[in-house]
């Protein structure tokens, strides 16, 4: 093989690796949008940290390593821009007051009311909490794809996920028990997994 062919072939496998790489970036995208919605918990600021993100996964494409998790690898990226931005934020305004939207979905009338009260439940969750929850829940994640896509350890993104289920329950219940206080709700689960699913 000569200097040439060596350099076409080597150009044609950056060419297929490039390609692969924007397809699993394309079908990523309803995914990335779930994890910005749940850290923003705004739809304007959820679609700009998903345009950054993507903005940052190309300007690293060649960092990263065919044959790895790419979509934990979007997915702290995402959430590394999320912290950046936070930071950036913080500077000028108090953390605190960021602005919460609600989620638009479309249910039944008798389901409005257990929808309405699940978003302010959501809202309420500590961010992290929240994140692994849609993580789980809503993008069919594994705790260990979770861990590896926030930097933590597996116990503790199953913690999260069992914290913010329980508390869930305990606020959807009406009640402000401690979570180890209250039993499970079958109701309460199938709103989480149903519902909220159908409605993001």
């Amino acid at each position: 093989m000569t200097r040439t062919q060596g350099s076409e072939a080597k150009s044609a496998r950056g060419g297929r690796a490039s390609k692969e790489f924007h397809d699993q970036l394309v079908a990523l995208l309803p995914k990335l949008r779930v994890q910005a919605l749940a850290l923003t918990r705004n739809r304007a600021a959820a679609e700009d940290l998903v345009q950054d993100a993507v903005a940052n996964a190309l300007a690293a494409q060649d960092s990263f390593t065919p044959g790895t998790n790419f979509a934990a690898w979007m997915h702290r990226i995402l959430r590394n821009r999320f912290i950046s931005t936070l930071r950036k934020q913080r500077e000028t305004t108090d953390i605190e007051d960021l602005p919460m939207s609600a989620f638009a979905v479309g249910a039944a009338h008798e389901d409005r009311m257990v929808l309405k009260e699940l978003s302010r439940a959501l809202g309420r969750l500590p961010s992290d909490q929240r994140e692994a929850l849609f993580m789980v829940v809503l993008q069919g994640l594994s705790y260990e794809e979770v861990a590896q896509a926030t930097g933590c350890a597996v116990g503790t993104a199953k913690s999260r996920v069992f914290r913010a289920r329980r508390q869930l329950q305990t606020w959807l219940a009406g009640e402000e028990r401690s979570e180890r206080q209250l039993p499970r709700s079958e109701r309460i689960e199938a709103v989480l997994i149903g519902e909220l699913r159908a409605g993001v």
